[in-house]
């Protein structure tokens, strides 16, 4: 399973990032299957790639620390396809979903983390 994480604070209070959120995410053909106050989950639409490849984007925003001005966020992207490669789809999916959110003109991205978690 491919499996890659990334975390942002963004200069956005908390009650307008979920939307904007779910606004790149669908700019990336990305389907929103479930959300919460804190909790986004969306997958990649079905069609382009085996479903094993298909994308799941899981994102948690982390209202504990909140601030008027600025929340951080998590995300974690995942498929069932075995990262034999470095650029895997999964990995190419990661890259587009984190160059609209860094590129996204309503936020500014504060501190970002990425890494990578691939489990064979």
């Amino acid at each position: 399973m491919a499996r890659y994480t990334s975390s942002y604070t963004v200069s956005l209070p908390l009650d307008r990032l979920k939307q904007l959120l779910i606004e790149v995410l669908k700019s990336c053909s990305l389907d929103i299957l479930y959300e919460t106050i804190d909790y986004i989950m969306a997958r990649e639409k079905p069609g382009q790639v085996g479903f094993a490849k298909l994308v799941t984007v899981e994102v948690l925003i982390d209202r504990s620390t909140a601030t008027a001005t600025q929340t951080k966020m998590s995300l974690v992207m995942k498929n069932e396809e075995l990262p034999l490669q470095v650029d895997n789809h999964c990995h190419q999916i990661f890259d587009r979903v984190s160059e609209a959110i860094v590129s996204n003109r309503q936020w500014q991205i504060i501190e970002n983390v990425a890494g990578e978690l691939p489990t064979i």
